[in-house]
């Protein structure tokens, strides 16, 4: 379904490029600015389906865009937000996942824009309350991972990074060969393994997600 969207990228060429993508499949976007206190107040008055906006612009240059993401989940934490950034940095991802929801969070690279289906895809699955990790994210922090992953076989962690990209378990069996049946039992195995013990499967999931990122 069309969505309502807010971005926010402080260059002019890379803005324009995330209004077109996005107008070419039907989506509106309601503002594009250019930095962290616009924004604010664009989402403010617009009350958008969804953020897209840059990790780093200005006042400061640092990580205002991830900053304004914060306050605004502050005010309506149902916010879905996707927010890109030019270079892995595992604090700003892990800081994303803290915004007070588990749900509507994306973390992309801005190379995946170029990849036009992939990126619109994740604007919708975030819009639609899903988690949404970059794949290139995921792989490189998968080496730098230590207790409480180490619990976890060769199968289960590429089961809880395809998790993390926000795959169901039917498109993890597709991507790995296997029965929908063999990526139910690596799923629960992994929530085991993690002491994932909260009511309700689709939460587990999100926490499982969270404990690798965090790891």
């Amino acid at each position: 379904m069309p969505l309502t969207v807010v971005v926010a990228e402080d260059s002019p060429l890379m803005r324009d490029g995330l209004v077109g993508v996005l107008t070419r499949f039907g989506h509106q976007v309601l503002a594009a600015v250019a930095d962290a206190d616009t924004l604010i107040t664009a989402v403010r008055d617009h009350r958008p389906d969804i953020v897209v906006t840059d990790v780093r612009m200005p006042p400061d240059n640092t990580d205002d865009g991830l900053r304004a993401a914060v306050a605004l989940r502050q005010e309506r934490p149902t916010l879905p937000v996707l927010v890109l950034s030019q270079y892995i940095e595992q604090s700003y991802a892990t800081h994303l996942l803290d915004l007070g929801s588990d749900t509507g969070i994306g973390y992309l690279l801005k190379d995946r824009v170029s990849a036009v289906s992939e990126f619109v895809d994740a604007v919708a699955q975030v819009a639609a309350g899903a988690t949404v990790v970059d794949p290139e994210v995921v792989r490189q922090l998968l080496n730098r991972r230590h207790d409480p992953l180490q619990r976890l076989t060769p199968r289960e962690r590429e089961v809880l990074a395809l998790m993390a990209e926000g795959r169901t378990n039917n498109e993890i069996a597709r991507e790995l060969y296997v029965t929908e049946a063999a990526v139910n039992k690596h799923v629960s195995n992994i929530l085991q393994k993690l002491e994932l013990h909260l009511d309700g499967e689709g939460h587990r999931r999100v926490l499982a997600v969270l404990t690798y990122l965090r790891a």
